[in-house]
């Protein structure tokens, strides 16, 4: 009876142990223990910042080539893909009646010519009549203050001269008028003229045709395009950038261009421009990268990314940028202290795109952070390494 009290002891006793082994595995490695987080020290070094965008390629110098007025397509001598040279006639408009307007503006300043030589002879004459008249006029009040001749005869005189004045006058008028009407004339021939010469749609640069947009026999209207073409030396990457990211960036910084066809090959570029205005919808900056050297066969439209160096900081400190947190409004690192969580605040600066940020302050290098935990931290709570 002993014998059998003793074995049940020791069965008991084996199972206690068992269930304070499976209790204590339960606490220390089971569902009940403390989260095991990960750990990364802080280190110090060099740093060298950069942001990251996506873009299309684009022209900053593009042209739309139409007529200055309405009127229909005669020729395009260009098609899509085309090199033109500067001064090149890509298209030309039918002139339909417009050279036998300049051929009639032309006769008519012939015609204005002869009239103003007539003009100039008639002026002429009356000058010469004017001055024979006023010569009567004063012999005449010589002879008759020395009363050889009557008052009357004198008056006549007076008269005389003072028609051939009048006579004059109108003659320098109708002069005038003449030259007035032959500069109109002419004036309306040049017009006609610049009207013809704008019928040849010239290329303002070295460029290349992107595309043709009327036929021959196409009706176009006053600036619609015929023609469009690009200066291919003002191909750049109008990217996007997070307004996050942006605060470092400046016209001049150098920067890496990945287009979409050239994978795994980095073109080197610089910052040309920085929009003013950014997209308040997706909080992104607008920002021109343009190539040092545009390779050959560039695509409008075609994706690229961009990726520009910022300012890089010598000897900082930092951390994996994954264990940089928000906590309220202040933002800190989580530490483990005596197998506890405590938030530790600190100042960051600058981030990289490979996932690091600068401390400022706050840390030393060698202090031990989390990266990462399976839970939500909060202040206090037991993990594990």
């Amino acid at each position: 009876m002993m014998k059998f009290s003793g074995r049940k002891l020791g069965i008991a006793a084996a199972a206690l142990l068992l269930v304070a082994g499976a209790v204590g595995f339960a606490f220390t490695r089971g569902p009940l223990a403390p989260p095991r987080v990960d750990l990364a020290e802080v280190r110090q070094g060099d740093l060298q910042p950069a942001v990251f965008g996506v873009g299309t390629v684009e022209a900053r110098l593009s042209y739309a080539l139409g007529p200055t007025l309405a009127g229909r397509v005669k020729t395009v001598m260009v098609d899509q893909g085309d090199q033109v040279k500067a001064g090149q006639v890509v298209a030309e408009l039918d002139p339909v009646d417009l050279d036998e307007r300049i051929a009639a503006a032309a006769f008519g300043m012939q015609r204005a010519g002869l009239a103003v030589s007539a003009a100039e002879a008639q002026s002429r004459e009356a000058a010469s009549r004017e001055k024979l008249a006023q010569a009567s006029a004063a012999r005449y009040r010589d002879l008759v203050a020395k009363h050889f001749v009557s008052k009357e005869m004198a008056a006549a005189k007076e008269s005389e001269a003072e028609v051939a004045r009048a006579g004059h006058e109108a003659a320098t008028a109708s002069l005038d008028a003449a030259r007035r009407d032959a500069a109109r004339l002419g004036a309306e021939r040049d017009a006609l003229l610049k009207q013809r010469a704008n019928l040849k749609l010239l290329s303002p640069v070295d460029g290349v045709v992107v595309s043709r947009d009327a036929e021959p026999g196409n009706t176009v209207v006053a600036g619609q395009a015929v023609v469009r073409l690009v200066d291919p030396a003002s191909l750049w990457v109008r990217a996007r950038i997070d307004q996050g990211q942006a605060g470092g960036l400046a016209a001049g910084q150098a920067a890496r261009i990945v287009l979409r066809s050239r994978q795994g090959e980095a073109i080197p570029g610089k910052v040309a421009r920085i929009e003013m205005q950014g997209d308040s919808v997706s909080e992104e900056r607008l920002v021109h990268v343009a190539f040092d050297a545009a390779p050959g066969n560039l695509t409008l439209g075609e994706l690229a990314e961009v990726t520009v160096a910022l300012p890089g900081e010598k000897n900082a400190l930092f951390v994996p940028t994954a264990a940089v947190k928000q906590l309220g409004q202040t933002r800190g690192v989580w530490r483990v202290e005596g197998g506890k969580t405590r938030f530790q605040p600190v100042q960051t600066g600058i981030s990289t795109l490979d996932g690091l940020t600068r401390i400022a302050s706050g840390l030393q290098a060698g202090d031990e952070v989390i990266v990462h935990s399976p839970v939500d931290l909060t202040q206090g709570i037991r993990v594990r390494r």
